[in-house]
């Protein structure tokens, strides 16, 4: 099958790659920015297990077709500057571009696709709106959404290989067509839940509202804990134990981000307002995960009695989570601001995310970026485990504390056993750990 894919999302870059895979002849237009040029050049922008192989390997099989060569895909007059839609079309744009899907919809229904797939995280509703506007202008091209649930980190198999797709679609052609293209990932057993599309939309950013609020409630336990002298860790396991609650986003820790599920639950807090329905506890959520990001400083500032002017700090993690080169909205991002407020000089090591994080500090501050975590780690006064990356599980801690002028962990992901951290010669503080 012939498909137009549209956007520079990660959600657009994994389901081509993935489509094309599948024997489908995808052309995928971009619109001008980094993605596009990044392709130009023959790399893959976004750092995710297998899908710089796999885009590399369709686009060189001629099943993927990267068009970044016309900026804004428009002529002149404002029209698409591709001729004739493919019976398929995806849009997976960036959240503010609702004004570009509507333009995109229009020219895919005059052109008479038989099927446009919205993937873009907008607000609840707006599939049915683009229809609503195919309909106003005679086309009968039907709409489906195909929400973005991807994990960022594994968001190649989260889609290849998912525990569930949700499918907002209420029109049986429509729906057999979709699970034609899904049929792939769709073996083992039907993950495919078919529901209207506003349910779709609505169900995406309220999975997101309850980890988030599963992972706002265990950091607030947290505290509680330290007050308490237990360790927020054996709770989790006991909690998690409870067949009722299960053991997933139980983990205390020093805030949530990313691009999407932080966007989630603002927009799922944002529609609570506009429908005049109280958000209070999503709202709560969101201020208590704020005030999370900045938990290790606040132990770093009471450690040193508020004298940490010119202390010199290493960040262990920038990354919002391991497996992703991206720090939109994480918990690095905040740490770092209380740091150069109060004077740190901070040092940061990340194997992915140091590209990310030095854009988004240009003109806000200095950081110093190391390829070595022990180099970012020398002379510091603490190092503060901000990502779970798997290979700061087990340091050389001959090493570190080698290097480390004060030897001094400050754990934001309860990774390190406190015990033994602090028979190496260590001082540890946990989340949730007295």
């Amino acid at each position: 099958m012939r498909i137009d894919m549209f956007g520079d999302t990660l959600c657009a870059m994994v389901t081509a790659a993935a489509f094309a895979q599948s024997g489908h002849r995808v052309r995928w237009w971009l619109p001008p920015g980094r993605v596009a040029r990044a392709l130009d050049d023959g790399r893959v922008l976004y750092q995710e297990p297998g899908l710089a192989e796999l885009v590399t390997a369709q686009r060189r099989a001629g099943r993927l077709d990267c068009r970044t060569d016309e900026p804004g895909l428009a002529d002149p007059n404002g029209e698409p500057a591709v001729s004739e839609p493919a019976p398929v079309v995806c849009l997976a744009l960036q959240p503010g571009d609702f004004d570009r899907a509507e333009h995109l919809a229009a020219w895919a229904g005059r052109g008479g696709a038989r099927l446009l797939i919205n993937q873009s995280v907008f607000p609840v509703g707006s599939t049915e709106q683009l229809q609503t506007g195919l309909r106003e202008q005679g086309a009968a091209t039907p709409v489906v959404c195909l929400p973005d649930t991807l994990q960022e980190g594994m968001a190649l198999a989260s889609f290849t290989r998912p525990h569930h797709l949700l499918l907002g679609c209420d029109d049986r052609e429509a729906e057999v067509t979709m699970r034609e293209l899904l049929r792939p990932y769709n073996r083992r057993r039907d993950v495919l839940q078919v529901m209207q599309p506003r349910e779709a939309e609505f169900t995406k950013v309220a999975i997101s509202g309850m980890l988030a609020t599963r992972l706002s409630y265990m950091n607030d336990m947290a505290l509680l804990a330290e007050e308490l002298g237990v360790d927020i860790d054996v709770i989790r396991q006991g909690v998690g134990s409870d067949p009722r609650i299960g053991e997933a986003y139980l983990y205390a820790g020093c805030g949530f981000g990313g691009p999407g599920f932080s966007r989630d639950v603002m927009n799922l807090t944002d529609t609570l307002r506009r429908r005049r329905v109280g958000a209070e506890l999503l709202e709560q959520v969101l201020q208590i995960n704020e005030r999370q990001k900045e938990v290790l400083f606040r132990k770093f500032w009471r450690h040193y009695d508020g004298e940490v002017d010119r202390r010199r700090v290493t960040l262990w993690g920038a990354a919002f989570k391991p497996g992703s080169d991206r720090v939109d909205n994480g918990p690095a991002l905040r740490l770092i601001e209380a740091l150069w407020a109060q004077g740190v000089d901070v040092h940061v090591h990340d194997p992915l995310a140091l590209p990310e994080l030095a854009a988004w500090a240009r003109d806000k501050g200095t950081l110093t970026l190391h390829d070595d975590p022990y180099d970012a780690a020398r002379d510091s006064d603490a190092m503060m485990l901000v990502t779970e990356w798997k290979a700061y599980w087990g340091p050389d801690w001959d090493d570190l504390k080698a290097a480390m002028r004060t030897p001094l962990i400050l754990d934001g992901r309860n990774i390190y056993d406190p015990a033994y951290v602090t028979r190496q010669g260590f001082t540890y503080y946990g989340i949730g750990r007295s």
